[in-house]
């Protein structure tokens, strides 16, 4: 096989260069023959860090959705997708190399009749670590329990385990060498789950200042999802009748989306985009999160950094370096200055191979 040759600006350091594939693989070493493929800015492989791979509104898809849900956030430039929870089985993805890599957290843990139907497993306290341990076991380094939801006996947001069994499922995931994110939109559960040393926060529209500070010296991630948390106001009409209290919360706590956002950045909590991608929320929108992301104030050079080489580099995958498989996107003008540029790659390689290029 040829090499391949991309020129431009090479994020993150955007110096203008050749880069060649050989195998598979990145070089920058002059490849005599080589075939231009593309030019303009070429960004590391993005990062979807929260994202549903094989779920939709009703639970698990078959294999033929996983996949079409899969090309949809390959063709969008999303070339490695963080699980945050599915009831699919979706192992056979590692297979198929036309495929985004992915790393699976396995299926939700939640507590009995107290999350979507059909989503997670459901468990009562005396179980959460027993369960935590085996999708830990059976996962690709993660675990998701779900932190809070509501509660119909206090007709409000209320913590799904109590905080001593949290703490046991989150030691008993670091004991098989995973590590535990947690859906959290409200307060109360927030402080068990960060002194019991959780590795990642998903939403996070509850935390208060002191605990974005606990955040940052702790290294722990947040996942802020805002084009999910854009969808309170719905939540709030949904329940105002029923669970005014509930409405009330959800109200407040999209009243303070951008200040706990910004408050993150500022404490330098390490922040990844993250789209949701799964049931209500469409497959292949990355580029969205990022832009609703940078609407709230985030610097757009820093929204990409978080959604490239920062992700990739905190789930463990290299960027463009030399002899790194060749996991790169590029677009027709520099997307970290114009985010927009996410919407229209020119050009996508995974595993060294071409799998997109725009029609211009």
């Amino acid at each position: 096989m040829p090499a391949l040759r991309f020129s431009g600006p090479v994020l993150p350091d955007g110096e203008s260069r050749d880069l060649y594939v050989v195998d598979g693989t990145v070089t920058y070493e002059p490849q005599p023959g080589a075939e231009t493929v593309a030019r303009g800015w070429i960004v590391p492989g993005l990062v979807d860090a929260h994202n549903h791979l094989g779920l939709e509104d009703h639970g698990a898809v078959d294999d033929s959705e996983v996949e079409a849900q899969a090309l949809a956030d390959r063709d969008a430039g999303a070339l490695l997708l963080r699980d945050c929870g599915s009831p699919a089985d979706t192992r056979w993805v590692h297979e198929r190399a036309d495929l985004p890599r992915l790393v699976r957290a396995g299926r939700h843990v939640a507590r009995t009749k107290r999350y979507i139907r059909s989503y997670a497993h459901e468990v009562e306290p005396a179980d959460l670590a027993t369960y935590v341990a085996r999708e830990a076991r059976g996962s690709d380094g993660w675990v998701k329990v779900v932190g809070d939801w509501i509660s119909r006996e206090t007709g409000d947001l209320a913590p799904s385990f109590p905080a001593d069994a949290f703490a046991e499922a989150i030691a008993a995931a670091h004991a098989e060498g995973a590590k535990v994110t947690a859906h959290c939109f409200g307060r109360d559960v927030l402080q068990g789950l960060l002194d019991a040393g959780i590795d990642c926060i998903e939403h996070g529209t509850g935390l208060s200042l002191d605990q974005l500070d606990q955040m940052a010296a702790g290294g722990v991630a947040l996942v802020p999802t805002v084009m999910q948390t854009a969808k309170f106001p719905t939540f709030v009409e949904q329940g105002r009748e029923r669970f005014p209290d509930y409405a009330a919360t959800m109200e407040d706590l999209y009243a303070r989306r951008r200040e706990v956002l910004m408050s993150a950045h500022e404490a330098g909590v390490a922040l990844y985009v993250g789209s949701d991608g799964g049931g209500a929320q469409r497959h292949g929108w990355l580029a969205g999160e990022a832009l609703a992301m940078a609407e709230l104030g985030l610097p757009p050079a820093d929204v990409l950094a978080a959604a490239s080489w920062r992700g990739r580099e905190w789930l463990g995958f290299p960027g463009l370096e030399e002899g790194a498989s060749a996991d790169l996107v590029v677009y027709d003008r520099d997307p970290a200055t114009d985010l927009t540029a996410l919407w229209e790659p020119v050009c996508v390689v995974l595993r060294g191979a071409v799998v997109g290029r725009s029609a211009g």
